[in-house]
């Protein structure tokens, strides 16, 4: 869907490294968005509309002998046909619609994803918990790591973050699975240094292929 075969064995064969190491188990996700963000569209208008009123009120101001009978009828159709043309950008250039999705819902968005992933893939049914989702949604560029119970105490959100850090570049440029690569390696690192080891013979509890979906 959005991982090539190629990426998807590269996926696999880094989680299997750092999985037999650390003895956790890590599943990797990619969805192409959180949320539907049905309100983007309207932003878009509203701010497409008023700009192109603006622009109607400066012509306006500099041309006065431009106005006539027909006048009024022009500047409505200019004025909603801009705000028309901005909404549906929103809906064909994600690039443009990323302007007006707030950092704050994205990250709550975001985070309700991850957190309906873990649950509808049953990622906490591992012995010692210690599952760790990493998400990566596309519209939004952004990771999310949700980590179970297992890790309270001895991860903190200094070292997800550094995780996550180590993702956003390659994330940005939508090489996907660099991205994962990027990140599991120094997860790896992490959580070697955090005293987690692997045990020998150990089973894998949760798939290391990647999940794809679309999202809503």
């Amino acid at each position: 869907m959005f991982l090539s075969q190629a990426d998807v064995a590269a996926i696999d064969g880094a989680i299997a490294r750092v999985e037999s190491r650390s003895g956790v188990q890590i599943v990797a996700a990619v969805v192409g968005k959180a949320d539907s963000y049905a309100e983007l569209p309207w932003i878009a208008f509203a701010v497409g509309a008023s700009a192109a009123a603006l622009g109607v009120v400066i012509a306006d101001w500099l041309r006065p002998d431009w106005l006539s009978a027909h006048a009024a009828l022009v500047h409505a159709l200019t004025i909603i046909g801009v705000g028309a043309a901005s909404a549906l950008a929103t809906v064909f250039v994600p690039a443009y619609a990323r302007v007006f999705l707030r950092a704050a819902l994205r990250d709550l968005e975001v985070r309700h994803c991850a957190e309906s992933l873990f649950l509808r893939h049953e990622l906490f049914k591992t012995r010692e918990r210690n599952g760790i989702l990493i998400l990566v949604c596309r519209f939004e560029r952004k990771v999310e790591i949700l980590a179970d119970l297992g890790f309270h105490g001895r991860m903190g959100e200094a070292e997800w973050d550094r995780v996550i850090a180590a993702m956003a570049p390659l994330l940005r440029q939508a090489r996907f699975a660099a991205a994962f690569e990027a990140g599991l390696k120094l997860l790896d690192q992490v959580l070697s240094a955090k005293g987690f080891a692997g045990v020998p013979g150990a089973a894998n509890e949760l798939p290391d292929s990647p999940i794809e979906e679309r999202g809503p």
